[in-house]
């Protein structure tokens, strides 16, 4: 038998700050453009009732770590719910099970800082995002600790989300963030636009970016939904996560394809190539640049291996067992 840590949402809540989760994240990517091992999502949907079931994963060697992401959202309960099994590399034995709710704005705001520390212009400093939910929040969050932000821009369809998002991000980050009235007047002006929904249609018009302005769109991981017009993608040095998901999942770049406005070839670098060093990033500050951040299990590895790490220090969390095959599989 294997001991298994098991750390619940609230034991993992607290263990990093926003820029641990930035930094164990870029190590990751670095880590994918040397040649770690990543595979795209797998999602399963129901129709009735409709919801979606969803994994992928990962091997960080240098880490020691592998494993992944598989959560389930929507179907009867109207929920989601996310379970991150972590694995050693080496010996391949189960490490820790992480309930991944409270991690997940963490990790994936610190995937989109990422894409902003490497793509947007050294002097940018005005955000417009579009979205006020949790992962609006987390991507935020993220982002201020990668750039000196003076201003930020938030838009999203219900004005009572955006102003309580605003009053409550001036008051998290110290920033001036205001609620705007259209994502027109959001984006008009930033030097960095975030996109977080779950709209099925562009968010805004690619026509309203200024030259040298850096667009994280994270909200994009379905064929038929996109958050970006083809205008913004055919204007763009576009980067996703990793290239195999691009046509499988990355609506927005899809739609351009379908619509001859690009073709894969306009795929630049993934994000590891460009941390990694073996893909140039930004080359002119009139660059507009994307990154297309749909969800890897490189940065819920990365993510987890640290909050492991962190709760082993601290005596946290509680010990699950686990048979091996050897003495499970006995066909008795």
């Amino acid at each position: 038998m294997t001991d298994t840590l098991f750390l619940t949402s609230d034991d993992v809540a607290g263990l990093a700050t926003p820029t641990d989760y930035v930094d164990r994240v870029a190590d990751g990517y670095r880590q994918r453009g040397a040649g770690a091992p990543a595979e795209p999502r797998t999602a399963l949907f129901g129709d009735d009732p409709p919801g979606m079931l969803t994994s992928y994963s990962a091997i960080l060697p240098e880490d020691g770590y592998m494993g992944g992401y598989t959560y389930s959202a929507g179907f009867g309960a109207g929920d989601a719910w996310f379970m991150t099994p972590l694995f050693d590399a080496e010996s391949g034995e189960p490490l820790a099970l992480l309930d991944g709710a409270s991690m997940n704005p963490f990790k994936t705001g610190a995937t989109g800082a990422v894409g902003v520390d490497i793509l947007a212009r050294a002097d940018a400093e005005t955000v417009a995002i579009i979205g006020s939910g949790a992962q609006a929040r987390g991507q935020l969050r993220a982002t201020a600790t990668v750039r000196d932000l003076t201003t930020v821009d938030v838009y999203s369809p219900t004005q009572a989300h955006r102003e309580e998002f605003a009053d409550e991000m001036t008051e998290t980050l110290g920033v001036d963030v205001a609620a705007a009235d259209s994502s027109a007047a959001a984006v008009d002006g930033a030097d960095i636009v975030i996109t977080a929904t779950t709209a099925s249609e562009p968010v805004f018009d690619g026509d309203e970016l200024a030259p040298g302005t850096h667009v994280t769109a994270m909200g994009q991981y379905h064929p038929k939904k996109r958050e970006l017009d083809t205008t913004t993608v055919e204007r763009s040095t576009y980067v996703p996560d990793l290239r195999d998901r691009v046509m499988q999942d990355a609506g927005s770049f899809i739609h351009a394809v379908e619509t001859g406005v690009v073709d894969e070839s306009h795929i630049h670098a993934e994000l590891g190539d460009v941390v990694a060093g073996n893909a140039a990033g930004r080359t002119s500050d009139d660059e507009i640049t994307v990154f297309d951040s749909g969800g890897t299990a490189i940065e819920t590895v990365a993510a987890a291996g640290m909050l492991y790490e962190r709760a082993r220090e601290q005596g946290l969390g509680s010990t699950i067992e686990f048979a091996p095959a050897s003495d499970a599989l006995t066909g008795k």
